[in-house]
């Protein structure tokens, strides 16, 4: 069952991607390029750039091209939590408020219990807002509550109005105390909603907050430098930003230039964004990934204790992923920062049970596979779905053959 990088590469060519780009069957040859790897037993078995950085010139893309995150960075700011928890600076049960006052008394957007499950229909959200009561929460928000996206803060179903609006040119410290006003989507705990943004971001401040450094200088001393993810950072140097990857969306038959709204690798901006402010090259986000294979340590150099690994690859929600409506993932659950698969059959994944890892908006995704000792990363800078599972079955029929 040793994964050979020729088979690999032969299986992959087979499905035609990611060798070559393919767009609902058709021949692709200028689709934006992915940069893959895979790492099994301790090794890294494979590890290619294949295909274009500029769907214009035709530059060939390279191994050490950087991509944008977007929400792969949430592992990373769940992975600084732990470190703290390890520490013994926190706790994930903590409240949030033992950091941030201002989030001591939430409030929740209530609904009648007949139509509470409309919540979750964007089309009829907007007339729900009439019947909705601001009424006092249960409980308070928990770091758990906030990294499971079981608080109901700032999520895609919100009711209870916008949250202060991001300014590149403040710190979290300016704006995260300010959410401590928001209203809470649902009852922390009772349902499972995405917070594409405030969830994640109020933990990187936390982060801040009990270790007395700036998110960015806390990452790079405890994770980036002990991993060597030489190039993983949320402003880039001008040495770097040649190498950052354009963004790309799909409009029916043709690439056309996308724009990233959180403005990831700016050198100005001062809004270090948790949620999905960082880049990085595939090979520093495979260093992280094979640290979470090897439970924690890599080289010889330990980041996050078994305990942190093991709390942060279980399944904290129940069948609440899989049952959100339209977000939910059949077969998953939710662990700390990561979805955890709990049944590929019904995921219709090929991934293992207990695979875990996150994608981000851009394409980008990264996943460790404890059953197969195998972590895998891909990283692309477009959101069409069909090479990444390609890729997917691609490894599991190396593994396979």
């Amino acid at each position: 069952n040793r994964i050979s990088v020729s088979k690999l590469y032969r299986i992959a060519e087979a499905l035609r991607t990611p060798i070559d780009y393919f767009f609902e069957g058709l021949p692709d040859p200028c689709a934006p390029g992915a940069v893959t790897a895979v790492a099994r037993r301790g090794k890294l078995a494979w590890y290619e750039a294949q295909g274009v950085r500029d769907t214009t010139t035709g530059a060939p893309l390279g191994r050490d091209d950087i991509f944008r995150l977007a929400s792969s960075s949430k592992p990373v700011t769940a992975a600084s939590i732990l470190i703290l928890q390890d520490a013994g600076k926190l706790s994930i049960d903590d409240k949030v408020s033992r950091f941030l006052p201002s989030f001591r008394n939430p409030r929740v957007a209530w609904l009648p219990p007949d139509i509470e499950k409309l919540r979750f229909d964007f089309a009829k959200r907007d007339g729900l807002k009439p019947q909705v009561k601001i009424v006092p929460a249960d409980r308070e928000l928990t770091l758990k509550d906030l990294l499971t996206h079981t608080g109901g803060l700032s999520t895609f179903f919100g009711l209870g109005g916008p949250a202060p609006t991001v300014d590149r040119n403040k710190t979290l410290a300016d704006r995260i105390p300010l959410l401590g006003e928001a209203i809470l989507d649902f009852q922390p705990g009772t349902q499972w909603a995405y917070s594409p943004l405030d969830g994640f971001d109020v933990l990187a401040h936390i982060v801040e907050i009990a270790s007395g450094m700036p998110i960015d200088m806390f990452m790079r001393a405890h994770i980036f430098e002990p991993l060597e993810m030489r190039d993983m950072t949320f402003n880039l140097t001008p040495a770097q930003q040649p190498r950052l990857v354009p963004l790309y969306r799909r409009e029916k038959d043709s690439w056309q230039p996308a724009a990233d709204i959180l403005g990831a690798g700016d050198p100005q901006m001062k809004y270090l964004c948790g949620a999905g402010g960082l880049v990085g090259t595939a090979h520093d986000y495979m260093q992280f990934q094979a640290m979470l294979l090897n439970r924690g340590r890599l080289n010889g150099r330990r980041v996050l204790s078994d305990s942190a690994v093991a709390q942060m690859s279980a399944n904290h929600v129940g069948p609440l992923f899989e049952q959100t409506p339209l977000m939910g993932r059949k077969g998953w659950g939710f662990g700390l920062g990561v979805g955890v698969m709990v049944d590929p059959v019904a995921a219709g994944s090929s991934r293992a049970a207990g695979a875990f890892g996150w994608d981000g908006a851009h394409g980008t995704d990264g996943w460790v596979d404890p059953k197969r000792d195998l972590a895998a990363v891909y990283f692309v800078q477009q959101s069409v779905k069909p090479p990444l599972h390609a890729f997917e079955k691609a490894i599991a029929a190396a593994l396979a053959a």
